[in-house]
């Protein structure tokens, strides 16, 4: 069973001594494979990072949700719900989106307008303050008896290209392949074993700012609770809103127990006591012992050991994978720290797998520097990860 790390909260913190964007750097997490490709440039211009929602669904044809199919490059998700409301005069609550996309890539995703009695705009959606390099298009619109909730879409597609490689080293001496054999071969593992879950970068903000906000919350005093009497109608306060500063404290504890099991090679095989995640789902179980059975069913990529999302009541894992979790935390003081504030504000221990799948994979060459990769993800997961493991130092 897993223990807390609040024992270990009265020693001396000093976050100075900590360089804290060398500990967020993904780059620097360990990959079950050598990346075959040195360095590589992304992002070089927003079509080189193309992101669709997947997002299957029947519509009635009737409601008063009028959902957008939108196409947007160099503006966020949030900011663009923000016009829509403006445009359609709703409140921004009555505008629903599943996912946030990344602003610096052209991506397609759905939102949704709650539309009393079907009163369209006037004019059409072409928002004045878009700046040169923003877009948006609308591609399709359907009438829906539904608000589009967050979390809504279960995948992503991604096309990215890759400019500029340098491969790794002369492969072709030790392995009798070709530099583009090598990255071909290693594609095909990946297609299929997947890749370590990681979270991406983007989680901890620049220079892992987002830690360091996280610590600066943590550093202050619990805000007051008052609870109600039993017999009240009011409403409790709401909870902290922190998100941002929360999940990156978690996501760091989480990529450093992954990172410990790929150095130990367990990140896509079961230990005693695992916590196991059913493929495409958010069902898990436990087991004590990994029998044939799991074994198989890890091998054919239908369960996968999960890594917990730091918080309380984190009791369903025990045997080795518990100690490989609570060793992580005990043994760095910033991530001590981390697990100690998470607890304070009870926040509640999850589970996320360890292995990220990677379907649909296809890749072609576009000239001898420029390779284009096609994918598909389940959401909450980064195709970051998936470069990581194939690009030693990714630039943008």
């Amino acid at each position: 069973m897993a223990h807390s790390p609040s024992a270990f909260e009265d020693e001396a913190f000093d976050v100075s001594n900590i360089d804290i964007a060398a500990v967020t750097d993904t780059a620097h997490l360990p990959q079950p494979m050598q990346p075959p490709l040195k360095q590589a440039n992304y992002k070089a211009c927003a079509t080189d990072f193309v992101v669709n929602e997947i997002l299957p669904l029947d519509f009635t044809g009737e409601g008063e949700h009028l959902w957008l199919h939108i196409q947007k490059s160099g503006m966020n998700t949030a900011y663009l719900a923000k016009l829509l409301s403006e445009w359609a005069e709703i409140p921004l609550r009555d505008v629903g989106y599943s996912g946030l996309k990344d602003r610096h890539a052209l991506t397609t995703q759905w939102f949704s307008l709650r539309i009393p009695k079907k009163q369209l705009p006037a004019s059409e959606f072409a928002p004045l303050d878009v700046a040169e390099h923003e877009s948006v298009t609308i591609l399709a619109q359907q009438w829906h008896n539904k608000k589009l909730n967050r979390g809504t879409h279960k995948a992503n597609e991604f096309v990215i290209t890759l400019r500029n490689i340098q491969f790794a080293s002369a492969n072709e001496e030790h392995t009798g392949l070709s530099d583009k054999q090598s990255v071909e071969q290693h594609l095909k593992h990946i297609a299929k074993s997947g890749v370590p879950n990681y979270f991406g970068p983007q989680r901890f903000g620049r220079n892992g700012n987002n830690i360091r906000e996280a610590l600066a919350l943590f550093a202050r005093p619990l805000p007051d609770s008052r609870p109600q009497p039993k017999k009240s109608k009011r409403k409790r306060a709401p909870r902290e809103q922190n998100t941002m500063e929360l999940s990156a404290a978690r996501s760091l504890i989480f990529n450093q127990i992954l990172a410990a099991r790929v150095r130990d090679d367990s990140w896509n095989e079961g230990l005693t006591g695992e916590v196991f995640n059913l493929d495409g789902s958010g069902s898990i179980f436990t087991s004590e012992d990994v029998d044939a059975t799991l074994r198989a069913r890890l091998a054919s990529g239908d369960i996968h050991p999960t890594g917990v999302l730091w918080g309380v009541g984190n009791d369903k894992v025990s045997g080795t994978a518990a100690a490989i979790e609570n060793d992580t935390v005990q043994n760095s003081p910033l991530l001590t720290q981390l697990a100690t504030g998470l607890e304070k504000r009870d926040i509640k221990a999850q589970r996320r797998p360890l292995r990220l799948p990677v379907a649909a994979m296809s890749w072609e060459w576009s000239d001898e520097q420029t390779l284009v990769l096609s994918f598909t993800l389940t959401t909450g997961s980064f195709a970051t990860s998936v470069l990581a493991s194939l690009v030693q130092q990714l630039t943008s």
